[in-house]
């Protein structure tokens, strides 16, 4: 996920040959026009894409590319670019054109800000306002939201009778073991706050285990603790059979997806809008976590899971 990424700056680009990700970075996968139609006006029209380096935006960025190739446009595809920064800093140089993004991000660590808009339509409308400036417009926002979550294995959710987090301050101290990241253990946005919102504090905890992301989906599912930090769009929340709790009070910032477009190019192409009209809103978090699945789980190649998805959908053909 992006926050987490933006230390990936500075990095070198990592080969993600491991669980499936295999990049097509550079490569538009072919397909016919469907609900999204060839336009015309898109015909020879250079429009370069970039995403980010992990699994859901290697999806995203393939299934954009592939999504303006059909529509009639000449695409460049620079999925796999390692990092926030870097995907960032194309787009501001204009280097890429379009780019699938999380209004969150935007708004908290592109912008500056240090408190988000707890309304999905209202942080859309601020972080697109504000972002004006940099000459990109960020277009109405999917449902899925790929935030901070607390999981449970769904067998002692069960059990213990919680679907969301006001529960937790119900249940005894033995009860409330937790596995999360050190990062996420002293962000403002993170742990600590996220107790308080819920009325429980540190110290009335059984145990925190601080692991590395990966492990903390395996060690909440294996019972090593009841509740474990997770992303709500992850393909293993299903795989690993979690219950993700439910943000009642609504601690954590929101996370829509957003395709971000050069603002010069919309003006001069505002068909971009309906394509992505017709997109956006079937990207739910569950479509989104079975697609990532289907990377992570099952080994498929992102591009071909982002056409396969295209086309079941009748977007595509």
């Amino acid at each position: 996920m992006t926050r987490k990424l933006l230390a990936a700056a500075l990095a070198l680009t990592v080969t993600l040959a491991g669980c499936g990700l295999r990049s097509a970075s550079g490569t538009v996968l072919d397909a016919g026009p469907g609900a999204i139609r060839h336009y015309d006006s898109l015909d020879g029209v250079p429009i370069t894409v970039t995403a980010k380096d992990f699994t859901e935006q290697l999806i995203l960025g393939n299934m954009v590319s592939i999504v303006l190739n059909a529509a009639g446009a000449e695409v460049t595809n620079m999925t796999n670019t390692p990092g926030s920064f870097g995907v960032r800093q194309a787009m501001l140089n204009g280097s890429a054109t379009v780019s699938p993004e999380y209004t969150g991000n935007g708004w908290i660590n592109y912008l500056g800000n240090e408190k988000p808009i707890p309304d999905p339509t209202a942080q859309w409308q601020a972080v697109n306002e504000a972002d004006a400036v940099n000459n990109l417009t960020w277009l109405p926002p999917a449902p899925m939201n790929n935030t901070y979550a607390f999981a449970i294995r769904e067998a002692e959710g069960e059990r213990l009778g919680v679907t969301k987090l006001s529960d937790l301050a119900g249940l005894p101290r033995n009860e409330l073991t937790f596995c999360v990241e050190s990062e996420f253990a002293s962000r403002n946005d993170g742990f600590v706050p996220m107790l308080q919102t819920y009325g429980l504090s540190p110290d009335a905890l059984g145990r925190v285990t601080h692991l590395d992301t990966g492990v903390i989906y395996t060690a909440t599912a294996d019972g090593d603790c009841n509740f474990g930090e997770v992303y709500t769009t992850d393909g293993r929340i299903p795989a690993l059979d979690l219950r993700v709790l439910d943000d009642d009070r609504k601690f954590f910032p929101l996370y829509n997806l957003s395709v971000v477009v050069n603002s010069d190019l919309l003006r001069a192409h505002p068909e971009l809008g309906e394509i992505f009209d017709e997109l956006s809103p079937r990207l739910t978090n569950e479509t989104m976590m079975a697609l990532n699945a289907r990377v992570d789980s099952d080994g498929d190649d992102p591009a071909i899971v982002a056409r396969d998805w295209l086309v079941s959908e009748k977007l595509l053909s």
